[in-house]
């Protein structure tokens, strides 16, 4: 393994710290995301002297850009039903999906989120768009894009992880309540989009 390997998992670790510090609720998880967050601050402060071609993406001077997010539309076969997840948290519905991680594709996340979230493996058919959230989020909340997946599920339900604690396929003219992760609007338009095999943007 050589330096930019170890680099690359140091950074890796101190993405799941932020994560979980972002995230968690459990005070015993959260004492361990801080010093698995110290930990990897510490690595990467004796690769200083190490010339790479690594970035440190946590750096507080470096070039802000818009988060990016990716979200999963997973149709039935004739695009009469999609399928949405219960999130633990609000009680509400959304579309599979969540935060790019470092280093992972857009489609690598969203088959990891679809597995995550919904229990199921998928195959993507097509990209749908890339949305900047803006007009439909509260002005003073940070910028972020989503990229949107079309796919079909391969397989059978599996179990599915923690954040979700339902999942089911609805008609794309009867959605259950929305998550505020996604407005009606945005999610009206995505299906509509995805049903006309349009691509969208901005």
């Amino acid at each position: 393994m050589d330096t930019n390997e170890i680099y690359d998992y140091i950074l890796r670790m101190q993405a799941i710290a932020k994560i979980g510090l972002t995230y968690s609720k459990d005070p015993y998880a959260l004492t361990n995301y801080q010093e698995i967050n110290d930990l990897s601050k510490e690595f990467l402060e004796k690769f200083m002297s190490i010339k790479l071609d690594r970035p440190n993406y946590f750096e507080k001077d470096i070039y802000p850009t818009p988060n990016i997010s990716v979200r999963v539309m997973i149709f039935n076969e004739d695009k009469s039903k999609i399928l949405m997840v219960r999130e633990v948290n609000s009680g509400l519905y959304s579309l599979p999906g969540g935060w790019a991680d470092v280093y992972d594709s857009p489609s690598q996340t969203a088959i990891n989120e679809s597995k995550q979230e919904a229990g199921i493996d998928i195959k993507i058919n097509r990209l749908v768009g890339v949305c900047d959230r803006r007009p439909f989020k509260n002005p003073a909340s940070f910028p972020d894009y989503v990229i949107l997946f079309e796919a079909t599920q391969v397989g059978e339900f599996k179990e599915h992880e923690y954040e979700t604690d339902d999942v089911n396929y609805f008609d794309v003219n009867n959605l259950p309540p929305i998550s505020k992760k996604t407005s009606k609007e945005e999610l009206t338009r995505f299906i509509k989009a995805a049903i006309n095999n349009e691509t969208i943007y901005d």
